[in-house]
């Protein structure tokens, strides 16, 4: 079966008949493969994936946006694609240029990586994952644990009418653990992962260490005390204030949401809503990210974009509509989660950049309060400006000391308030990214990054 490359050609001739039927035309060609390994004390998992491959079309004719898409790579299917497209464009002439700035972008791009993970055999990878499992369930009251790795390679060729031509090739690997904790019929658990950019490199991060800690909190979970419950100050590690920055100004600073009115921070753009010690940012660009890319899906380099400097409402993300609409640029953040979905205004790699406090003065500034630890998911509401973030874990601080566990707990409220009771940022030495995935609305999944450091705010906390 022919790849990407293969059919580079082929997909310049076919853009070059459908051009004599749009003012601009554009294709994204894709091809994906994937592995997994999961071992635990009944199974040992290994699903390796074929894979898909396939191509879409887009076009701009007198209805907007047309597309058509071939399940494959083989000429008959692109084809086919192709003439299908231009049936239903219904183009008879005049037809003005799309709206925004066409991408004029040509360059090939690929993961540089110390250890690419098609070069690590199927044993290794399963000898790593039962090392992992040997590390947490050597401490006393583990019964179980659940040791993952992941890895997958997507490329992508953009080609467009304007001129466009990038091909790009991103290797993922993501790594993780979880140890079980049973005792008396109640169980409990704790969990730790790696994930980025990159190749087998990537899960030497996975540690004794890293995992012993998060294997001795799923056994102390299992006798700790019921989480506060109340308005609170709340100290958020550097997975919850990763989320912060995702669930707080990623969705809402999408520009397809306040074109279509679904942001409550479209009336706030350019406006001072958090301490000069907060700068949200959204990275791409950023080496090693697990949502890092290097194109977007319309062709347009990724970059670095501030959404808050220094507590002020700057920027939005942006596709080549939306920064027509409101007289911005494109800000590489046209994502499709793969060649059939909806190219939309996406994150790639949010969070919170490091500020000046040390992690022991902010505990004495908090004096009580709760730490929210190991992220487990969030919840925006772009429209309404309210956000939930839930935690696995947490310690109490009371007199400005770090108290015992804490159970699985949330953390909700309305982001400018949040934004306002913020009290102090971390170091960069406390600076850490996580790997996620992120749907708009449910579906359309793609990897995020989340990250940033310990984050010093007040919030409503309570049960998960």
């Amino acid at each position: 079966m022919p790849g990407v490359v293969e059919v580079d050609d082929l997909l310049a001739r076919l853009l070059h008949r459908i051009e004599r039927h749009a003012p601009y035309a554009e294709v994204m060609a894709e091809e994906t493969t994937s592995h997994l390994v999961r071992y635990d004390r009944s199974a040992t998992v290994v699903e390796p994936s074929p894979g898909f491959r396939g191509a879409m079309f887009r076009a701009w004719g007198p209805k907007g946006w047309t597309e058509a898409g071939a399940s494959g790579l083989e000429a008959d299917s692109l084809t086919t694609a192709a003439d299908s497209l231009i049936q239903h464009l219904g183009f008879a002439g005049g037809a003005p240029d799309p709206p925004g700035e066409s991408s004029t972008q040509r360059g090939e791009a690929s993961t540089k990586t110390q250890q690419p993970m098609g070069e690590v055999p199927v044993s290794e990878r399963v000898a790593l994952a039962q090392t992992w499992f040997a590390w947490a369930t050597e401490v006393k009251g583990i019964r179980n644990a659940y040791a993952t790795i992941q890895s997958r390679t997507d490329i992508r060729l953009f080609l467009s009418t304007a001129g466009a031509r990038t091909l790009q090739t991103i290797d993922r690997t993501r790594g993780a653990v979880a140890a079980l904790a049973i005792e008396n019929g109640k169980v409990e658990y704790d969990f730790t992962g790696r994930g980025g950019m990159g190749g087998a490199e990537i899960l030497a991060e996975i540690t004794p260490e890293r995992v012993s800690r998060a294997a001795h909190a799923a056994v102390e979970l299992l006798q700790a005390p019921s989480p506060p419950v109340g308005r609170m100050k709340v100290l958020l590690d550097p997975s919850a204030s990763g989320t912060f920055a995702h669930e707080s100004f990623g969705h809402g600073a999408e520009a397809d949401q306040m074109l279509r009115d679904r942001s409550y921070l479209k009336p706030l753009f350019g406006k001072v809503l958090g301490p000069e010690s907060l700068t949200l940012v959204d990275d791409g660009s950023l080496p090693g990210g697990w949502g890092s890319i290097f194109f977007d899906d319309e062709g347009h380099p990724s970059g670095r974009t501030v959404l808050v400097d220094h507590g002020k409402f700057i920027e939005a993300l942006h596709d080549r509509e939306t920064a027509a609409a409101l007289h911005r640029r494109a800000t590489g953040n046209t994502r499709r989660a793969d060649f059939l979905s909806r190219p939309f205004v996406r994150m790639t790699n949010t969070f919170v950049e490091p500020g000046a406090m040390h992690l022991e003065e902010m505990v004495r500034e908090m004096r009580d309060g709760v730490i929210l630890e190991s992220c487990t998911s969030g919840i925006e509401d772009p429209l309404g400006g309210n956000m939930q973030i839930k935690v696995k874990k947490g310690h109490l601080v009371r007199g400005g000391e770090i108290g015992p566990i804490r159970p699985s707990m949330a953390l909700s409220g309305r982001v400018l308030e949040f934004l306002t009771a913020i009290r102090g940022v971390s170091r960069k030495e406390d600076f850490e990214m996580s790997p996620g995935y992120c749907g708009k609305g449910h579906t359309d999944l793609l990897p995020t990054g989340t990250g940033g450091p310990y984050l010093l705010s007040e919030a409503i906390v309570g049960p998960a």
